[in-house]
């Protein structure tokens, strides 16, 4: 392993907000087809507040992108995309389809995710290749009629076929996938490109470096999800430069003294990060964000998704979003909409940081997301500091 290069914390967060796509006009370009590129993955979700977490993610970066811009690069006709395993449920460059042989032949041999596999898989397959592509509408139904996991064995069938990727989907209709075979919409080359799991590995460790920009070995192995012997690989694909990631290490991360405690992607280090800083708006969801570890050691931000959480023990929302400004986590708010009127139903800054100094950025975020959800009003309910109420309600008086 060669020599480290040393970083400090903020070189290491403007390399990452570079790499994310959250720093200079460049970062634009290609729009949401190239932001997912850039990125390696999207996570979905299947809850909207202001909007679904794949449309908030590429809002983030480009700004008040078109809602139907972003679904047509993500799923359109010829494929662009899948959906596949990665660090959750996430849209996929359709490039990388081969990348994840490693995962498909590991279910394969698991036979079980979530449910137990049902007989009759193959003639959910059969069917998919006779009639075309198939919704869970189109064989009776996706739920049992219990809670959202009592999956009809439909359901789970095709989402078994999805896994080892006899199925894929490249397209939804209505928030629902459409199954199709992955020899009919995957391209032939990448089709025939089988990798081995060694190769799978390496590979998508330097898309994660690269989506990353600065990585420890805990960010790399929650980006992949990665366990046991495929921890393994990927170790080895780090200690010998095969990942093609940079050693470094930055000041104040943990490590061992003497020794490299994170990996960079080389051309992130040649240039220094320039250009203006988003102000935004972040999904819980957004991969800047995935590891709430990293976001706190990266922006000294601690962060939990409250949504899960029974609401008289929330402390922030259900649905916080923290707020991007100057290239740090400044606040975070709870959104929701009531007809044209986007409302932070509860708002606060970091503490430390000033209202006075603050407010206009909490604003343009406020704003900005307003006027590309289609609301023409900010009403902000409760805020800490309280102060932050007038000054922000004051802007809808500006507007």
């Amino acid at each position: 392993m060669t020599d480290s290069i040393d970083l400090t914390a903020d070189e290491a967060r403007r390399i990452i907000l570079r790499s994310q796509g959250l720093i200079g006009a460049d970062a634009r370009k290609g729009g949401a087809h190239a932001m997912l590129r850039r990125l390696g993955a999207v996570q979905l979700d299947t809850i909207s507040v202001l909007a679904r977490s794949h449309e908030l993610v590429a809002y983030a970066r480009l700004g008040a992108v078109g809602r139907t811009t972003v679904e047509r690069a993500y799923w359109h006709n010829p494929a662009q995309s899948f959906e596949y395993w990665c660090h959750a449920a996430c849209i996929l460059p359709i490039e990388h389809w081969p990348l994840y042989a490693f995962r498909r032949r590991a279910f394969r041999e698991r036979r079980y995710r979530w449910h137990e596999v049902p007989d009759g898989v193959e003639k959910l397959l059969e069917q998919a290749r006779e009639s075309g592509p198939l919704t869970t509408t189109d064989v009776g139904g996706a739920k049992n009629g219990g809670p959202w996991w009592d999956w009809s064995d439909s359901k789970i069938g095709l989402e078994w076929l999805l896994d080892i990727g006899e199925l894929v989907c490249t397209r939804r209709v209505g928030w629902r996938r459409v199954y199709d075979l992955a020899e009919r919409v995957v391209p032939a080359g990448l089709l025939a490109d089988d990798l081995s799991d060694e190769e799978c590995i390496v590979r998508l460790a330097g898309i994660a470096g690269r989506s990353l920009g600065v990585a420890n070995r805990t960010d790399l192995i929650d980006f992949l999800r990665l366990k046991n012997r495929y921890a393994a690989i990927l170790d080895e694909a780090l200690l010998s430069g095969a990942a093609g990631l940079a050693p470094v290490t930055v000041t104040g991360w943990p490590g061992k003294k003497g020794q490299a405690n994170a990996w960079a992607d080389p051309a992130a280090l040649e240039s220094e990060p320039r250009g203006r800083h988003r102000t935004t708006l972040v999904s819980p969801f957004d991969s800047l964000i995935w590891h709430r570890g990293r976001t706190e050691r990266v922006f000294g931000f601690r962060y939990t998704l409250e949504l899960y959480v029974p609401k008289h023990k929330r402390v922030h929302g259900y649905f916080t979003m923290p707020v991007l400004a100057g290239g740090r986590l400044i606040g975070r708010v709870d959104p929701a909409r009531e007809g044209s009127t986007l409302v932070a139903r509860q708002l606060s800054l970091e503490p430390g940081l000033s209202a006075a100094k603050w407010a206009d950025a909490l604003r343009d975020a406020l704003w900005s997301a307003a006027e590309w959800v289609g609301c023409d009003a900010v009403r902000v309910e409760r805020a800490d500091p309280p102060e932050l109420v007038p000054i922000l309600t004051m802007a809808n008086a500006v507007k």
